[in-house]
């Protein structure tokens, strides 16, 4: 018997419903977009049994495929209502400055190069999913083209390593170096108000060189940037810090040898340099506070995500 509570649920649904096949073409786009990152995940947790052509990861595939999808079409209506919401959330978001389609893409994109490129991507992918503290107003923060920022770090410039000779090939390094010393030598930690995330601009913070560790990583970042280096800045969960692109292995032997032999003798004599190597194989060097020298150790080495300035 039919009741006319089911009936009132029924009229419900159809008015929810999507005219056809646009709900199943809702639902197919939302299947690939979730099966992507779940197919990722699995390749990097399940054994590989070596089948040709890789006949063992399609059928993977396929099979994530069609159960997502059957799960997806048993949830339709309130699926197609989420969708509503998402979208509507995406515009704002990209209106506003928020996350938007823009980020949505760039996250995608970066999942769809490390299936590609990188054998082992599961770490990248948690990173790039996971949310960056500030995100919107930390890129802000960065003014790296406001003259106070520019102007301190070609001061930085001319106050450390002006005179080291023979090296004019490596002139952006050790001039990144040397912006990296004058904040070491100068910085002062304090804390932010209590109760509330202060984000200061690098323009404002170079007025008294004080603040946290995201103010530090902010200024770093914007006069690295300022005097044409490529910084970024990794977050680590309640810590966050700057980073250096020092480029390939070669790169890296030549940096090494700068910061022990010729720039930081005494502060990295005996000491290990601390990097790390990206999804593409470049290496970026930690600039922590509180590092003595390029490559110091790190306060937290794990990486929850990053925010790269290039």
């Amino acid at each position: 018997m039919i009741t006319q509570e089911s009936l009132s649920l029924k009229k419900i649904k159809e008015k929810l419903s999507l005219p056809k096949p646009w709900d199943t073409i809702i639902i197919f786009l939302l299947n690939i977009l979730i099966t992507i990152p779940v197919f990722l995940i699995a390749h990097q947790n399940l054994i590989e049994l070596n089948w040709i052509y890789n006949l063992d990861r399609i059928l993977l595939f396929l099979i994530i495929l069609v159960l997502i999808q059957l799960i997806l079409r048993a949830l339709k209506t309130i699926i197609i209502i989420c969708i509503f919401v998402y979208l509507l959330t995406l515009i704002y978001g990209t209106l506003f400055g928020n996350y938007g389609f823009d980020r949505v893409f760039e996250d995608y994109k970066y999942m769809i190069y490390s299936m590609s490129e990188n054998p082992k991507p599961q770490d990248l992918i948690i990173s790039k999913l996971l949310p960056f503290p500030n995100k919107s107003k930390i890129i802000d923060a960065v003014d790296f083209t406001n003259p106070k920022v520019r102007n301190f770090a070609l001061y930085a410039t001319t106050q450390h390593f002006k005179n080291i000779k023979g090296y004019t090939k490596n002139r952006k390094l050790i001039q990144c170096f040397a912006v990296f010393k004058e904040i070491k030598d100068n910085w002062n930690y304090v804390n932010d108000p209590k109760g509330r995330e202060y984000i200061a601009y690098a323009s404002e913070s170079l007025q008294h060189f004080s603040g946290d560790c995201d103010d530090h990583a902010i200024l770093m970042s914007a006069c690295i940037k300022a005097i044409g280096g490529t910084p970024r800045i990794i977050h680590t969960g309640g810590h966050l810090y700057p980073e250096m692109l020092i480029g390939d292995k070669n790169n890296l032997e030549t940096a090494i040898f700068l910061i022990k032999e010729v720039l930081f003798k005494e502060e990295a004599k005996n000491q290990q340099i601390h990097y790390h190597i990206d999804e593409r194989g470049q290496i970026w060097l930690n600039l922590d506070y509180t590092a003595n020298y390029p490559g110091g150790p790190f306060m937290k080495e794990e990486i929850l995500g990053e925010l790269t300035f290039n």
